[in-house]
């Protein structure tokens, strides 16, 4: 028996001010790239994050080239010139009774360019690092919870069933733990397990980015599994995949041909707002210390380190929280340009 294709054809909605003739003919992919190209605030928002994900991978640059300092090593009585005067990187405070020591401040020039922090490290070094591993645990862990809710959404929204039943269960398990409780728990059971976690000959050491990584992409899953799997559902509905199955077409090529097409935009569109959603997490838990371990440095922790020296140094925990800020406002905006060129008149939310 011949097997037939049944492809669906793709409706194409409108955007404010677009006519179908300037859409007529053209891939809805490449007609969302061109509504993409066309917004300027959504394009701004994308060399904004290029330029901090850029500087953030330049950080060993910055550190061993410009500032010629190791941001990881303690410098307590370490000395560097400032307007050509060798002073002290930790010096005593003169104000007050002048008892205890403060950090050396902003000097301008390369070296400790917004100062140092209680430990006599460069600053600016380490929001550079603490930058390259916040976006790599934020991406990764974002990309990973993306693939595994999209995975089990397919199964559960095309086989349904007692495979729905238990998926979604699991999925609504999940869900009904507070994000960071959870995230909280399952760090402190992991980072204080001796020896590290082991996996057969695979074995992660607790100081690892990875174990905040799988942390983050676990308790996320629920939230981008609910909006695919209703998606999937909807399509499944549709009379091409009757059709498909009337004439025996396989479970895998429905799923991967006809399905995951149409429900891949979805996916698109909560990548980059879940990305901003764990780094946020990721610098959270790592600002109450059980997030990013030492050596390693993130946003969480420049922040947690200059907590103390709020009122002498500012800058220790201001320079790392804009950089936050900027950075998954870049991101929330991007999401919604990236929304609005795939389908202008969806609304996809995710649930904080």
């Amino acid at each position: 028996m011949a097997e037939f294709a049944f492809e669906p054809e793709p409706e194409i909605r409108l955007a404010p001010g677009e006519s179908a003739k300037a859409i007529e003919g053209k891939s809805p992919w490449r007609i969302a790239g061109r509504r993409f190209v066309r917004d300027r605030l959504s394009l701004a928002m994308l060399a904004l994050f290029l330029v901090i994900l850029i500087g953030s991978w330049l950080a060993p640059v910055y550190a061993h080239h410009i500032a010629h300092t190791d941001p990881f090593v303690s410098n307590l009585t370490g000395t560097t010139v400032v307007n050509g005067k060798r002073v002290q990187v930790i010096q005593a405070q003169s104000g007050g009774l002048g008892l205890g020591s403060i950090p050396i401040g902003p000097t301008w020039h390369s070296n400790y360019f917004i100062g140092a922090d209680n430990q006599g490290r460069d600053v600016m070094a380490r929001v550079f690092y603490g930058g390259k591993a916040s976006l790599q645990i934020g991406i990764v862990s974002a990309v990973i919870c993306t693939l595994v809710a999209l995975a089990l959404a397919l199964l559960a929204g095309f086989f349904k069933g007692w495979t729905d039943s238990v998926l979604s269960r699991v999925m609504d398990l999940i869900w009904a733990f507070p994000v960071y409780l959870l995230a909280i728990s399952l760090a402190t059971v992991l980072l204080t397990k001796p020896g590290g976690l082991k996996w057969g000959p695979v074995t992660v050491n607790s100081s690892s980015l990875w174990v905040p990584t799988f942390i983050i992409a676990i308790v996320y899953v629920p939230y981008v599994y609910r909006p695919i799997r209703g998606q999937v559902l909807s399509v499944r509905e549709k009379e091409y995949i009757e059709a498909g199955i009337s004439q025996g077409a396989s479970n895998l090529r429905l799923m991967f041909s006809d399905i995951l097409p149409n429900v891949l935009s979805t996916a698109i569109v909560l990548l980059p707002l879940m990305i901003a959603t764990t780094i946020l997490t990721e610098s959270a838990l790592s600002f109450l210390s059980i997030g990013v371990q030492p050596p390693n440095a993130s946003w969480g922790t420049v922040i947690e380190d200059g907590q103390s020296l709020l009122y002498s140094r500012p800058l220790v925990s201001i320079v790392p929280g804009v950089m936050i800020v900027l950075t998954v406002l870049a991101l929330n905006v991007l999401g919604d340009g990236v929304r609005d060129a795939l389908d202008p008149r969806a609304k996809v939310h995710v649930r904080e």
